[in-house]
């Protein structure tokens, strides 16, 4: 961490004037200087500059901060990042051991820099003709192949290593950005892309740190139609978005982003005009992407195919979305079509259409819901509501969620309090799919003896004392503690074999008590005879262990009240507050410590070990 003393010096040594100077043209008006925003990208002279003050202000898109919140704002940088930054134009060394002096990966950019002219230089070649065309039927010319970095990768397995060799790049470098593969097969490395058209991946500083590449003509059995640079010390495609370095002030300006599913089909939005696209690479949407778009707008409109696996992707991404805390908005295109079809077709007017007829993801899948029946009987009303649990679940804003969930009880009728419950009982999984408790509890899935669970701290500590001390067993059973109190299966069955045998061992030894319950499996009875864990007051831990799993289902509600204490209106707070409080009386009555029960009272916490 830099210290406060250290910003507070760059701040003061920075000149804001001299670095938002770099980026648009300033004039000096009166004692401030004005220019044409960079965040928003207008052109009037709207941005203005106060040198005394130190901070700058826009008049249009209404940003404005010091001169750390223009360089994050401007280059996407995190505070850190941008007191680094600012530090190292007016030479302020940052006191720290660990901070590194120049850029550790410098020698990798260096190498996706050359890779990204190398293959420019191809595709302007006799050996990119085949390329070039495929652009120009889609609307790219070499000006605009030029402008977004766009390449050839030629049919060679090693041309590109030959032409780096001759420029003293180490082929170590060029394995380690992902531009050379190996293969058992073959003896040395080899080019990873070969016969595709090249797209480089910038980062928001506009430096390439990867390449998509797609197969031109007919991709043989096996070929796959695109494929990515791997992950690499500079590129990490879970996190970036392509486009993103080229998008970000129009998103910032226009209030919103679109997210499409390729490369192509940002290009072909952006020579459009519509500059706010971007895509994923390839890989699933996640939510670090989702948290770099929040950086500039909080509405994203989801332009993916219309099938089901692009209603698959769509769905998916606006969960993430929402659980980040941005609003995704759906873009529903006519069957077979994609964003590039509909611009060179009939013309950015009618993609335009398109987003304003966009609908909130909620809505769109109350729309299927409704279009495909399930909203008109009651099995395909309880199916409809697994369809919308998961969107539910994700969505973090207050107002959305309250919106959410009032419209989901209006189309499926069913109570508001009823979905409250379940949002708050499948919280915990933390995914689109309900737990496998979950789904037993609601009567849908039996329980699997195979289903591995983590094994309950109470569940564990009383098998091992019982494997310890077999006279603890008949006071076990006594107590009322049954196998089907115990979710582990593993421990389950050694309960169950230690209570049919409740007697113990006739002095056989532990051999022979052992082997009457190999039925169970050897490997959790060879788990709790090795297992050396010290348990100090073993009849307190056995009454307390007891006690925990005879009364579990009471703890587990508390826990859920606590969850649905977050999404309930003022009068369902009141009932799960009366509901809490009866549970709460009824522990301390079986036992539970004063101390455990104004924990709970507290206020929504998550479980504890002793749960």
């Amino acid at each position: 961490m830099v210290s406060d003393a250290v910003v507070e010096e760059v701040r003061a040594r920075a000149d804001l004037v001299e670095i938002c100077s770099e980026y648009m043209p300033l004039k000096r008006v009166g004692k401030s200087y004005r220019g044409p925003c960079p965040l928003h990208g207008g052109e009037g002279r709207n941005f203005a500059v106060d040198p005394a003050k130190g901070i700058f202000k826009c008049f249009v898109c209404d940003e404005g901060g010091d001169v750390f919140s223009f360089v994050m704002k401007h280059l996407g940088l995190d505070f850190p990042s941008a007191v680094r930054y600012v530090a190292g134009r007016v030479g302020v060394e940052i006191p720290e051991t660990d901070e590194p002096r120049e850029d550790p990966y410098g020698h990798l950019r260096a190498v996706a820099s050359f890779a990204e002219e190398w293959f420019a230089e191809q595709l302007r070649g006799d050996g990119g003709v085949e390329a070039r065309r495929y652009l120009e039927k889609r609307g790219i010319d070499m000006e605009a192949a030029e402008r977004y970095g766009l390449g050839y990768a030629p049919d060679a397995w090693r041309a590109m290593r030959e032409a780096a060799g001759t420029r003293g790049i180490e082929e170590r470098h060029l394995l380690e950005v992902g531009l050379l593969a190996t293969s058992e097969r073959a003896e040395e490395p080899y080019d990873r892309f070969r016969h595709r058209l090249m797209f480089s991946i910038r980062d928001l500083r506009d430096r390439p740190i990867g390449f998509g590449g797609r197969a031109m003509g007919e991709s043989g059995e096996g070929v796959p139609k695109y494929i990515n640079s791997p992950d690499s010390p500079i590129f990490h495609k879970g996190k970036l978005l392509y486009g993103l370095n080229w998008a970000r002030h129009s998103i910032r300006r226009d209030g919103h982003a679109a997210i499409v599913e390729g490369y192509t089909d940002v290009l072909s939005l952006h020579l459009h005009g519509l500059s706010v696209a971007v895509a994923g690479l390839g890989t699933a949407f996640s939510s670090e992407q989702a948290e770099s778009l929040g950086r500039y707008a909080q509405q994203v409109y989801l332009v993916y195919d219309s099938d089901d696996a692009g209603l698959r992707a769509t769905f998916k991404a606006a969960d993430i979305l929402l659980a980040a805390g941005l609003h995704p908005l759906v873009v529903t295109l006519p069957e077979g079509e994609d964003p590039d079809s509909v611009v060179r077709e009939r013309g950015v007017g009618a993609l335009r259409a398109y987003f304003q007829d966009a609908v909130d993801v909620l809505e769109r899948k109350l729309q299927i819901l409704e279009r495909e029946g399930y909203l008109a009987n009651i099995e395909g009303r309880r199916r409809a509501i697994d369809g919308l649990l998961s969107t539910l679940r994700s969505v973090r804003d207050p107002a959305l969620r309250d919106i959410y969930l009032d419209r989901a009880v209006e189309r499926t009728g069913v109570r508001r309090e009823t979905l409250v419950h379940e949002i708050a009982r499948q919280a915990e999984g933390g995914g689109a799919r309900p737990s496998g408790e979950a789904r037993r509890r609601a009567g849908r899935e039996p329980p699997s003896e195979r289903e591995e669970t983590r094994a309950h701290p109470a569940e564990r500590n009383l098998v091992l004392l019982l494997v310890r001390d077999r006279s603890l067993v008949e006071r076990a059973v006594a107590a009322g503690i049954t196998s089907e109190d115990l979710r582990d299966a593993g421990l389950r069955a050694v309960y169950s074999a230690l209570a049919a045998d409740s007697d113990g061992p006739d002095g056989g030894g532990e051999d022979d008590w052992t082997a009457r319950v190999a039925g169970v499996g050897l490997r959790p009875m060879e788990d709790l005879l090795t297992d050396d864990t010290e348990l100090t007051s073993p009849l307190q831990i056995f009454d307390e262990s007891v006690r925990r799993l005879l009364h579990r289902p009471q703890l587990e509600r508390l826990r859920e009240i606590d969850r649905e204490l977050e999404l309930a209106d003022e009068g369902q707070a009141r009932e799960l507050l009366v509901e809490k409080q009866g549970i709460a009386e009824r522990l301390r009555e079986a036992g539970f410590p004063l101390s455990f029960l104004q924990k709970r009272r507290r206020g929504p916490a998550g479980p504890s070990s002793h749960d």
